[in-house]
């Protein structure tokens, strides 16, 4: 089995190459299997770099080496090829993905990757592209993608950089009109402050929107929180951010699908595991089982 470590050179405060460089050589140390690394130069470069791997025919781990959007990248890249298993080595900014299992912190220890487990998780097709944690439209998607900006600020890191985030967009307006039509569920179509679908339980840090919601149960959360002011929308959304969505079951609906389409009268920002693009029409098809992933066995351990 081949073993190749993909480093984004860009993730996090450091260069996470040389931590890479050392994971590999005590991996091959270890394992007795070759294990190589090869470093992105471009966005989107992972991206080819897995496909590559892939087309190989040959057996192959793949160690994405940065944050979310590092294995993002990884994940488009590997999906489609059956030889090829994927995992992480969090060394970037963000890490929600890992946050979805009992024991995240054994993803930074790498001789916890001497005994290691598969398992199929789900992965969602947005029009064409993928997302592995989290899709979301509107003053949600607005906030999230501008959080890194103001994060790289020398007085805005951490939750600061969140807040000023808020701000910024509060001052630029919280509801917009939106069409959600869920194969599952019913037609929404009403002036919305976001919409949120949710495979995974963890985005943009610190946003745990549905506590419940399991990459593995063949099921996307929705979550659609409806029109609120200026005045309640940080009370709102902080209760959407916590996982309390049931505290205001007037203004946030939850539903369950697998399929579902979210349209907007203008082309809005959509936030694809910290990745942005623009949309107003996208449709989002659960892929049950898609990803092939591998990780440390004490990270599932109960």
């Amino acid at each position: 089995m081949e073993h190749i470590f993909l480093v984004n050179p860009a993730a996090g405060k450091e260069d996470p190459t040389p931590v890479a460089q050392r994971a590999a050589a005590q991996l091959e140390k270890a394992l007795g299997e070759p294990c190589t690394i090869q470093i992105s130069r471009a966005p989107g470069e992972l991206t080819e770099l897995a496909r590559k791997a892939g087309a190989s025919g040959n057996e192959v781990r793949l160690y994405a080496c940065g944050g979310d959007g590092t294995f993002h990248e990884v994940v488009a890249g590997a999906m489609e090829f059956p030889n090829v298993a994927v995992t992480c080595l969090p060394l970037g900014s963000g890490n929600d993905f890992i946050k979805q299992f009992p024991h995240p912190e054994a993803f930074f220890r790498m001789e916890e990757f001497e005994n290691t487990v598969e398992k199929r998780l789900d992965l969602m097709d947005v029009s064409g592209c993928v997302a592995v944690n989290v899709c979301s439209v509107g003053f949600d998607a607005r906030i999230g993608t501008q959080i890194d900006r103001y994060r790289r600020l020398p007085l805005l890191s951490g939750p600061r950089a969140y807040w000023a985030s808020v701000v910024v967009n509060l001052i630029r307006g919280v509801v917009k009109p939106c069409r959600v039509e869920l194969q599952e569920g019913p037609v929404v179509d009403e002036d919305m402050t976001l919409a949120c679908v949710c495979n995974g339980s963890w985005y943009g840090g610190s946003f745990h929107p549905v506590p419940e919601a399991d990459s593995s149960d063949g099921l996307l959360d929705v979550l659609l929180v409806k029109k609120v002011s200026r005045l309640t929308v940080a009370r709102v959304i902080a209760a959407y951010q916590k996982g309390h969505y049931a505290d205001y079951p007037n203004l946030i609906a939850h539903y369950q699908t697998k399929r579902l389409r979210i349209v907007t009268p203008e082309k809005e920002p959509v936030n694809l595991d910290g990745e942005l693009i623009h949309s107003r029409d996208i449709t989002i098809q659960l892929l049950p089982g898609k990803l092939r992933l591998f990780g440390p066995a004490a990270a599932w351990e109960n």
